[in-house]
C-alpha cells in the first residue's frame, strides 16, 4: 500500500481529473486508463488525505439503473471477500462528478501487463504466481465467486516487496460453482502463467507443462486445489531429489574415508 506522504508514480497515461469537492475530503484524483473495464473506469484519489482506489461506472452507463445495480452487486459480493491477495473494498459512496464508485485499498505497483510488455518479470514474481496467485483462485472458488477472467491486467505486484493482489475479482456469489466456472478459473491461470513463460529468458518446464496442462480441454484438473498439488508434488520431488543425492554423497564420502 501507498504511504501518505509518498508521491505517486504516474505513467504517460495516466491523468489527473479535476474534481469539484468544497469539502475538501476528495483530492488529487488520478484516472487510470491500465486498469479500466467494459463497464467501469478506475481512479486512484486522496480521501481526507489518504489514498485509495475507485471504481466507477463510465459515463455512458452511470444513470444506467441496471449497471448501477450491477456495481452494488459487485461492492455486495467483493465487501465480504478477505484475503492477502485480493485488493480489500471499504466501502460504497457517492464521488463528486463520478457517481457512486467502490472504494477500495490503494494498490501502488505495476499491471503483470505492464511488467511483461516492459520486460520486468523477475524470479520473485513467477513464485507469486505459482502461490499467491493460486492461494487467491482456491479462496475464490471455496466462496462460490462468479467473476470475469483473471488477465494480466489484473494482476497487480506491489512495488517495495512484489507481493500479487488482484484488483477485480468478482461480482456475483453462487450457491455453487458449475464446472465450467471452474475451469475458466483453471484456464485463465494457465494462460496467464504461459504467457509469462514466453516472456522468460529460462525454460523452465515443469511450470511450461502445469500451464499447458490447465489449458488442456479434456480438464485434468478438476479444481484449483488439483493444480496446487500438481504443482507442490513436482516440487517437493526435487526436494527429495536433492536430499537423495546428499545422502549418497555423504555415504560416498564415509565409505572413502573408511576404506583408506
Amino acid at each position: 500500500m501507498s504511504d501518505n506522504n509518498y508521491p505517486r508514480y504516474i505513467s504517460k497515461e495516466e491523468k489527473k481529473i479535476p474534481i469539484d469537492d468544497p469539502s475538501g475530503k476528495w483530492t488529487d484524483l488520478t484516472l487510470l486508463p491500465e486498469w479500466e473495464e467494459k463497464f467501469y473506469d478506475i481512479y486512484t484519489v486522496k480521501k481526507h488525505g489518504k489514498w485509495v482506489m475507485l471504481k466507477a461506472l463510465k459515463k455512458e452507463f452511470a444513470n444506467d439503473p441496471a449497471y448501477r445495480e450491477m456495481l452494488e452487486k459487485e461492492f455486495e459480493t467483493r465487501y465480504n471477500l478477505a484475503h492477502p491477495n485480493i485488493v480489500m473494498v471499504n466501502d460504497f459512496e457517492e464521488i463528486p462528478g463520478l457517481g457512486t464508485a467502490i472504494i477500495t485499498d490503494d494498490v501502488y505497483g505495476y499491471s503483470l501487463r505492464r511488467l511483461i510488455d516492459e520486460k520486468r518479470l523477475t524470479p520473485r514474481i513467477v513464485h507469486r504466481l505459482r502461490t499467491q496467485l493460486l492461494d487467491a483462485l482456491d479462496y475464490i472458488q471455496e466462496n462460490h465467486i462468479v467473476h470475469y477472467p483473471i488477465t494480466p491486467d489484473s494482476i497487480i505486484f506491489t512495488e517495495y516487496n512484489e507481493n500479487l493482489k488482484l484488483i477485480n475479482v468478482g461480482y456475483d456469489q453462487m450457491d455453487s460453482l458449475s464446472e465450467q466456472d471452474t475451469q475458466s478459473d483453471i484456464e485463465s491461470y494457465g494462460k496467464v502463467l504461459l504467457e509469462v513463460l514466453d516472456n522468460l529468458p529460462e525454460s523452465l518446464p515443469h511450470l511450461r507443462r502445469v500451464a499447458n496442462k490447465a489449458l488442456d480441454r479434456s480438464h485434468p484438473y478438476k479444481s484449483i486445489m488439483d493444480l496446487q498439488l500438481d504443482m507442490h508434488r513436482r516440487s517437493s520431488t526435487v526436494v527429495y531429489l536433492l536430499l537423495a543425492a546428499f545422502i549418497v554423497i555423504i555415504l560416498l564420502l564415509v565409505f572413502f574415508l573408511v576404506s583408506r
